[in-house]
């Protein structure tokens, strides 16, 4: 089975009806262009400064989620929502959530990013996530008609054990929406993009925001899609735009089936 995906990369600011005009406007052009799977990037709808978040974040019965439904289902796109800052009645704090839908405009997926990015780098990016946002626990891998797909974002790529365990529970495609900053983009988001697609034998779809936000701090861009090999299918240019590639799934069953790594996992005892 082979369908076309597509990777929308961004730079979203402050001004939520912007960004959500431009995200509607991506969709429409993948859509058009043909593609099936249509992925956004992590807080495609609201980056600005952390104390105005907690005015910035929604319900997942939200006008965000809405429109994204809206679009999933007039366009006939399994449509993955890459982040919103998700409401937690009664906190302070709010998920930084995924939504994947279906052609029907169904949610069929949420998933509340695991790891969060608390660093202080020497050279300028200074972040603390957990000030005032709230770690999710749950892996999630959806069922969907065309094949099982894996949820993640962002500084989740840096983990690989829960790559693995999105291939344990099916995962075929796995979204990595982000906003991955552009010090640490230029030394490692390929590399690590291409060991989780080489290690996993999985597609990669990777949405990334780019540029400075006078807001936030810059990002990499760079948005791609990977093949099971590891090689780079689609790479975006230095602009906000929609790049497209190929997922064949009887490729990814070849590459599993000549290189069965994924059976060959040994379990390690510790004491």
């Amino acid at each position: 089975m082979k369908f076309l995906a597509a990777a929308i990369q961004m730079l979203a600011s402050p001004d939520k009806a912007a960004n959500l005009k431009e995200a509607t406007t991506r969709l429409r052009e993948a859509a058009a262009r043909g593609a099936k799977v249509v992925a956004l990037p992590e807080v495609f709808n609201w980056r600005g400064d952390k104390e105005e978040e907690k005015r910035n974040v929604e319900p997942i019965s939200g006008p965000t989620a809405s429109l994204m439904s809206e679009s999933a289902r007039e366009l006939g796109l399994y449509l993955l929502a890459g982040s919103i800052l998700e409401e937690i009645p009664g906190s302070s704090k709010a998920y930084n959530t995924s939504l994947l839908f279906d052609p029907q405009g169904n949610a069929i997926a949420r998933y509340r990013k695991i790891h969060l990015f608390d660093v202080q780098l020497k050279r300028g990016v200074s972040t603390m996530e957990s000030e005032t946002r709230q770690s999710g626990g749950d892996v999630v891998v959806a069922k969907t008609a065309i094949c099982p797909m894996g949820l993640s974002i962002c500084y989740d790529l840096r983990f690989p054990e829960l790559y693995r365990a999105l291939v344990d529970d099916g995962a075929q495609v796995i979204f990595v929406p982000s906003a991955f900053t552009a010090l640490t983009g230029q030394a490692h988001w390929e590399p690590l993009l291409r060991a989780r697609a080489i290690e996993n034998q999985v597609y990669i779809i990777a949405p990334d925001q780019m540029g400075h936000n006078p807001k936030s701090f810059a990002t990499y861009g760079n948005s791609m899609i990977l093949d099971p090999w590891g090689r780079v299918l689609a790479r975006a240019a230095d602009g906000p735009g929609v790049i497209f590639a190929e997922i064949d799934l009887d490729y990814l069953a070849n590459v599993r089936g000549e290189l069965p790594s994924l059976s060959h996992r040994k379990a390690f005892l510790r004491t």
